[in-house]
């Protein structure tokens, strides 16, 4: 069992272990010595990027001295989004990439990304393996003579790069004629999004855009998406983007300022990419998460639909396994494979934009293609994550509920791979029942957790 490593990369509140400068030394050291042990015919070499918590610098000068004291070079990026950090590992030729970043969380938290050189985030057993060399007491013995330490290297282009890659992804189409508030989240994507669509000849505006170390996610971003609401109205935009801290995912709003669902946009996108006759197989990916109609209406348009855990790494194994381009999560990571190895939000709005501008038809009309069930969700904070199927209590909730709704509706109980919190979530074909059995099982989860 992996003692460091969550459902995506390691994750916690800075200055708290695992998230501590003397953990990240050894991190930098763990990563350098696993993949020297590849036995790579040359100086192995990794790109380092993070998002715009004031934590990031402390953290990356720990990696950095654990990665050169073992001898790899090193490319830092600055902060950039994290696919950003997943595709400049093969621009680079790159050994592996590291994105210090915890994603969607206030700038108390922080974390790391691992990604291999092919740019896909790192398997289980090589996590594993990396943990196995952190906690192994040999590490902090000599371990390369001075001649042999390696380099960092402040790289200036990476940006560039990036911009133009993400603009080729829809070959850089005209987008001129959209009027897009962005909300940055003051995160990664703060410099390079509003770029990107700027030179694309979209009107913008912009907001939280202006990263202080302390502000990421803060009352903004993917989290806090009715928070731009009045400026599309004010604006009369024609569309709200909202990126999360990293920029591997987002919400859309349309142009009264309202939420589109993440699996409205998995649903247009796959009928698109359907309608282009470019989805692979005729099948899209998605998760255990995705709404019930989501389902019902791909199967009506003839487009298969295979879920996975909650997670966009068993979303991309998935698509890697099959040969599927298309998948994603509701909570707006969605992976085009064809152009990107992991959740772009950049990339993906881009493909929404581009969208709109072929068929000439607005967010609402594209987003009406499915009739979802309400859905309604509970977190709660945990002290311990007990197996759930060790509660005999909340199993019998759980069942008792999923009796009551029978075909209508369905509960899905698991903890965050992320947080210590249980996630509630109940699906119904009528709103009442499933707010009634919601409140049933979390009573229930209160009394025991």
């Amino acid at each position: 069992m992996k003692k460091l490593f969550g459902t995506d990369g390691i994750r916690g509140k800075v200055n708290t272990y695992p998230i501590t400068p003397e953990t990240f030394l050894h991190l930098g050291k763990a990563v350098a010595s696993y993949y020297k042990s590849q036995h790579l015919d040359t100086r192995p070499l990794i790109v380092i990027g993070k998002d715009t918590r004031l934590s990031g610098y402390m953290l990356e000068n720990a990696l950095t001295s654990g990665i050169l004291s073992m001898g790899m070079n090193i490319l830092a990026v600055g902060p950039l989004p994290t696919p950003a950090i997943a595709r400049l590992i093969k621009s680079y030729n790159g050994t592996c990439g590291i994105m210090i970043t915890a994603s969607h969380n206030n700038y108390i938290n922080n974390g790391i990304k691992l990604f291999g050189p092919n740019g896909y985030k790192l398997s289980d057993n090589a996590e594993l393996q990396i943990e196995k060399i952190v906690f192994d007491k040999t590490i902090n013995k000599p371990h390369t003579n001075t001649a042999q330490i390696g380099k960092a290297y402040r790289i200036d282009d990476a940006k560039g790069r990036y911009i133009e890659f993400a603009k080729s992804s829809i070959k850089s189409q005209s987008l001129k004629g959209l009027k897009i508030v962005l909300d940055c989240a003051n995160g990664a994507g703060y410099s390079v999004a509003p770029m990107i669509f700027k030179e694309l000849g979209a009107d913008i505006i912009k907001t939280s855009c202006e990263p202080d170390g302390f502000n990421i996610n803060k009352n903004c971003g993917s989290m806090y998406p009715h928070n731009i609401s009045n400026l599309i109205q004010l604006h009369r935009a024609d569309v709200g983007i909202c990126l999360d801290g990293d920029a591997d995912r987002l919400v859309i709003l349309d142009s009264k300022g309202a939420v589109i669902s993440g699996d409205r946009v998995l649903a247009m996108c796959a009928m698109d990419y359907r309608d282009r006759g470019k989805l692979a197989k005729n099948t899209l990916i998605t998760t255990v998460m995705s709404n019930i109609g989501l389902t019902k209406a791909m199967t009506e348009k003839g487009i298969n639909v295979e879920t996975t855990d909650v997670g966009d790494h068993f979303v991309i194994r998935r698509m890697r396994e099959g040969g599927f381009n298309l998948g994603g999560e509701q909570c707006g990571h969605i992976i085009f494979m064809d152009y990107v190895t992991t959740g772009d939000g950049i990339i993906s709005a881009l493909h929404i934009l581009s969208m709109i501008k072929r068929k000439q038809k607005n967010i609402s009309e594209l987003a009406n293609c499915i009739e979802e069930y309400p859905q309604i969700l509970k977190n709660i904070s945990i002290e311990k994550k007990i197996p759930i199927n060790e509660i005999p209590e909340l199993q019998k909730t759980i069942k008792k509920c999923e009796r009551i709704m029978g075909e209508d509706g369905r509960v899905l109980v698991r903890y965050s791979g992320t947080e210590n919190v249980l996630r509630i979530m109940v699906e119904a074909k009528k709103h009442a029942m499933a707010k009634d059995n919601i409140e049933k099982i979390v009573k229930t989860a209160n009394q025991i957790l």
